[in-house]
């Protein structure tokens, strides 16, 4: 092997034909012979230039509607024999292959195909056979072959060749070669995943994770870990698939943060009225209905105004001016919404640090969908939390019956509690949160640092009491005993909704009753760890 391979024959076989033309006569101008097949011969030649087709190197015919057009010796002997080898060379003369130097292939889009929601056979005929056996001899053999599968590579393999004289190094070569891998790797993923949704398979024998670069992060959690940001191709609203407008690049927190909150602020559909979260460390600071946009702002905010110094927030409608006004009153590291207006994206401009991203829609709640998280050895694979209780799911178990506001209220926690931290408590009061304990070995703790911060939140906006007065309380899972719900009696909490399952609801329920609290049942739980 030498580390500079001059490219004397080329073959072409693209389903994207993005910047095919571009990239051919490019080519041939550098004297490289053209190979190609079906749809890609036919665009190079109406283009004028000089084609051969692959069926004339293997002397059969593309046959059985494509399927079988490089499945040859001609063309696999071309791309796997090693140049420096004299049985490989023998055997090349012997049968007439010619060695392929670059093969530029990318895939039927297999991916595209299920995303669009076609049907099994369909999406069937797309899987590629020949394109990925071909990918795979050239990258093995990238000792003497270069390979190129995406568009975007098109430019660094003609400016190589420039550098090199119409040659490429082996550095090139290896760097193309664990691109090709990684392409086919997650393409056959994309066919396995898809393969085991359709045929019902909830936990196959196995399961491959795939992404495509999206940002290379300054660092991750902390400084001295190294972090990059990948996409899993979906096209769910979110942090992956918004435009930024402005700021600097996010960072790995500010990605996790927002994306916790563009999801919470996903479960107040645009129709229910404006909402505004604001996340910090993953859990909701604040977060509340209002009349409008800046009025939910503002009644997120004022739950825990401390918090929110350095946080993110999320907005289920259009950003508009006067909500951008009342953000930019403190620092705010990244906004996250399906839109905004002119105006409040000029007002934004002065804030040259601050992050504006909108995603064109909200999240979709319901959605089905995997969640990933990785232990030493392994991974945890379960469906995305989209559990929904409906007004006909609450049942009422105390003897007092909640009042329609606290049944608003007692809704609004619960949707809340479900993206706090295990174990968690909210407090909410007339459409906000007042109070939220987050991730707590002790439910009684969580009750208690809510009511704190209740009465803290309180002082510093000067209220003669604390908002946690007259609220109400959701709890992520069972209260297992009476003592994390009298500690929200005893600030002032009025009604209580929680799952229920505990070996000591009577007992619970029973305080509930000698306090006076209404309290909800609604028999599914929402832990979050």
């Amino acid at each position: 092997m030498t580390d500079r391979q001059t490219l004397r024959r080329a073959l072409i076989s693209v389903s994207d034909k993005t910047g095919l033309i571009e990239l051919g006569s490019a080519l041939a101008a550098r004297g490289i012979e053209l190979l190609s097949t079906g749809g890609s011969a036919k665009a190079l030649r109406d283009a004028g230039l000089a084609v051969r087709d692959v069926a004339d190197v293997t002397g059969f015919p593309e046959m059985m509607d494509g399927r079988v057009k490089t499945l040859h010796p001609g063309v696999h002997g071309g791309l796997l024999a090693l140049r420096d080898n004299a049985e490989h060379v023998a055997a090349m003369e012997a049968h007439g292959i010619g060695a392929i130097d670059l093969l530029v292939v990318n895939l039927y889009p297999f991916e595209a195909t299920v995303a669009a929601g076609a049907d099994y056979d369909t999406c069937i005929e797309n899987i590629d056979i020949g394109g990925p056996a071909m990918i795979r001899a050239a990258a093995k053999n990238h000792a003497f072959v270069t390979v190129v599968v995406d568009v975007e590579d098109y430019a660094p393999l003609l400016a190589e060749l420039d550098a090199q004289d119409g040659a490429t190094t082996y550095a090139f070569r290896r760097r193309m070669a664990q691109i090709a891998y990684a392409r086919t790797g997650a393409y056959d993923a994309a066919v396995s995943t898809w393969m085991a949704d359709a045929i019902g398979e909830t936990a196959p024998r196995r399961r491959v994770v795939a992404g495509r670069l999206a940002q290379t992060l300054r660092y991750g959690e902390n400084p001295h870990q190294a972090a990059a940001f990948y996409t899993d191709g979906s096209a769910r609203p979110g942090v992956a698939t918004a435009v930024q407008h402005q700021g600097k690049e996010l960072s790995y927190n500010n990605i996790n943060d927002t994306d916790a909150a563009f999801e919470l602020v996903s479960e107040f559909a645009s129709e229910d009225g404006p909402a505004c979260v604001i996340i910090k460390h993953a859990n909701p600071c604040g977060a509340a209905r209002g009349a409008t946009l800046a009025e939910a702002y503002t009644k997120a905010f004022d739950c825990d105004r401390t918090s929110a110094f350095g946080g993110i927030v999320a907005l289920n409608r259009t950003l508009d001016e006067e909500t951008a006004r009342e953000i930019t009153g403190i620092f705010t590291e990244v906004v996250i919404a399906p839109a905004a207006t002119d105006a409040a994206m000029r007002i934004f401009n002065e804030k040259k640090n601050l992050r504006l991203l909108t995603t064109g829609g909200l999240a979709d709640p319901r959605a089905p969908g995997l969640a990933w998280k990785q232990v030493a050895g392994g991974l945890l694979v379960q469906d995305r939390d989209t559990g929904h209780v409906a007004p006909g799911d609450l049942r009422v178990v105390t003897k007092r019956q909640p009042t329609e506001a606290e049944l608003a209220d007692l809704r609004l926690a619960w949707i809340i509690a479900k993206h706090v931290k295990s174990n968690a408590i909210v407090y909410v009061k007339d459409g906000a949160t007042v109070g939220v304990g987050a991730g707590q070995m002790s439910r009684l703790d969580s009750s208690t640092i809510a009511a704190l911060k209740a009465a803290r939140m309180g002082t510093d906006l000067g209220l003669v009491e604390s908002p946690a007065k007259g609220s109400v309380v959701a709890s992520d899972a069972f209260f297992p005993f009476p003592d994390g719900l009298l500690a929200a009696a005893e600030v002032g909490a009025t009604a209580v909704i929680q799952p229920g399952g505990s070996m000591r609801d009577a007992d619970v329920i029973a305080a509930a009753d000698e306090a006076g609290l209404a309290m909800i049942f609604t028999g599914m739980r929402h832990f979050r760890h």
